[in-house]
């Protein structure tokens, strides 16, 4: 037994670390001095000029920290290096303060680091529509209702009016919190749609939904005649897959109409997405091309609270890329927006299981919300409501501490 009942304890936030804080009796000015200390922060600077690496590791090891850049960085044979910076944010606050004065961009970086620091250590709040807000402290499902003869699991299931409004009041009842209707399969390999084909199955259903309902609504398309149609039908927010990328009229119609709005990650349109799976970074991809989508997004005029993002798990990634996404998924927090995780019933789930069939990867399903939940996601795409909600709400429980 040990005579000091030395343990590791896992203090991933502010709250906790205050929390265990305040179970030991520290004043509260040592609590808001020392709570910065005990919160380990890791941070890849891409691509920086070899001299300014060499400063910026010197400055590092100044305030008790330390930076990682290539063999050669020091002499400077290469002309650039990565730097993987290992701090607490009291040194990275330290650091902020001591980049200003020096030269080859350095300053820039500091602001930069600010800002990212920002939005890193903290999930957003709160999710706003057209006329509809979502809260984030608690876990968001958003119910997927497809009126499409051809989706990968549900096809056809709701391809009537009557039939959608009885699945929507049963989502609702099972706990759902925005529901998602999309009249465009796009499942691997699926065609495409023309526009008055998926208006047609669209705004029917859109109509007697909000005609019936007050639950925020959803609607999954690429296409901005859709968008428009849907959001004057009665749509609070616009799922784009394609990230702005389909059509370069989107940003504008979500932007003019007030609605929130949803941007994906993928390669290229369904019928082809699934061909090259291969990226040299992954995650710094996706992140790359999410950024650019909310740039899109941003000069269009869609404000920051409207905007969520989406890593298209299963959208141009192997089953490895995918289990990669949901491991790594907290790095999308540097977007500064909420994260939506959309892998219920998909491919990886069955390869990984041996479940060739969507109707068998219920549980793999829950069980990769979880994950995602545990890593960063706040919003949840799911078939399964009711106990898709019952696993989130609990983790959501041990993790916010809330009883």
């Amino acid at each position: 037994m040990s005579r000091f009942a030395l343990r590791v304890l896992q203090l991933s936030n502010a709250d906790q670390v205050q929390e265990t804080m305040k179970k030991i009796g520290v004043d509260s000015a040592g609590i808001a001095r020392m709570a910065d200390k005990a919160q380990w922060v890791n941070i890849l600077v891409a691509n920086l000029p070899c001299g300014a690496a060499n400063i910026l590791k010197q400055e590092m090891l100044a305030i008790g920290a330390d930076a990682a850049v290539a063999r050669g960085t020091v002499t400077c044979s290469l002309k650039h290096t990565d730097v993987l910076l290992m701090a607490t944010l009291k040194q990275f606050a330290q650091l902020i303060e001591r980049l200003p004065c020096q030269p080859f961009g350095l300053p820039d970086l500091a602001i930069e680091l600010q800002q990212l620091l920002a939005t890193a250590v903290s999930r957003p709040k709160l999710l706003q529509g057209k006329d509809c807000c979502l809260n984030l402290d608690r876990p968001q499902v958003m119910a997927v209702l497809n009126v499409t003869p051809d989706s990968f699991y549900d096809g056809g299931k709701s391809f009537s009016v009557d039939s959608a409004l009885l699945q929507v009041e049963q989502q609702i009842a099972d706990g759902a919190d925005i529901i998602d209707i999309g009249g465009e399969s796009t499942r691997p390999g699926a065609p495409l749609v023309d526009v008055d084909t998926e208006l047609e199955r669209i705004i029917p259903v859109v109509n007697a939904v909000r005609s019936s309902f007050s639950i925020p609504i959803s609607v999954d398309t690429n296409k901005a005649t859709v968008a428009a149609r849907a959001i004057e039908a009665g749509a609070n927010f616009i799922n784009d897959i394609s990230g702005l990328t389909f059509d370069t009229k989107m940003a504008e119609v979500v932007a003019d109409s007030g609605a929130g709005l949803f941007v994906m990650h993928t390669r290229g349109c369904p019928e082809v997405m699934q061909r090259n799976t291969v990226y040299a970074d992954l995650i710094g991809d996706i992140i790359s091309s999410l950024s650019l989508s909310l740039q899109t997004a941003h000069e269009a005029g869609i404000a920051t609270d409207k905007l969520a993002v989406d890593p298209g798990i299963g959208f141009g990634k192997s089953v490895a890329g995918n289990l990669e996404i949901l491991r790594r998924l907290s790095e999308l927090q540097c977007l500064g927006c909420p994260i939506l995780l959309g892998t219920s019933r998909k491919s990886f789930i069955g390869e990984l299981l041996h479940q060739p069939q969507p109707q068998q990867r219920l549980f793999g399903s829950v069980g990769s919300a979880v994950v995602g939940f545990n890593n960063g996601a706040q919003l949840f795409r799911v078939h399964d409501v009711a106990p898709t909600r019952q696993a989130l709400d609990i983790a959501w429980s041990v993790c916010a501490s809330n009883f």
